[in-house]
C-alpha cells in the first residue's frame, strides 16, 4: 500500500529536470509595439470570415494574431501626440 505508482498522471513531474524545462524554438515577438504591455481583444465573426482570415495567414505564413496586429497598426496609426 505504501509503494508509489509508476504510471505517470497528468500532473506528473518528468524524472529529470533537463526534460522538464524546455526551451522555446520559436522566434522572439518584435519589441516595437507594446512590448511591455498587451490587452486582449475579442470580436466575432462569422465561421466562413474566420476560415479566410485563416487562410489567409497561413499564406504569408504568419499568424493570425501577428497579421491583424498589422492590419490595426497601419488602420489605426498612432497620432503624434498619443504614446505607442
Amino acid at each position: 500500500m505504501s509503494e508509489r505508482s509508476t504510471k505517470r498522471s497528468f500532473a506528473s513531474r518528468p524524472g529529470d529536470a533537463e526534460r522538464w524545462i524546455k526551451a522555446s524554438d520559436a522566434p522572439p515577438r518584435r519589441m516595437d509595439d507594446a512590448a511591455a504591455f498587451t490587452a486582449r481583444l475579442t470580436i466575432d465573426v462569422t465561421p466562413t470570415l474566420r476560415g479566410r482570415i485563416k487562410v489567409a495567414a497561413f499564406q504569408r505564413s504568419v499568424t493570425v494574431a501577428d497579421m491583424l496586429r498589422e492590419l490595426l497598426a497601419r488602420e489605426f496609426p498612432t497620432d503624434a501626440g498619443e504614446p505607442s
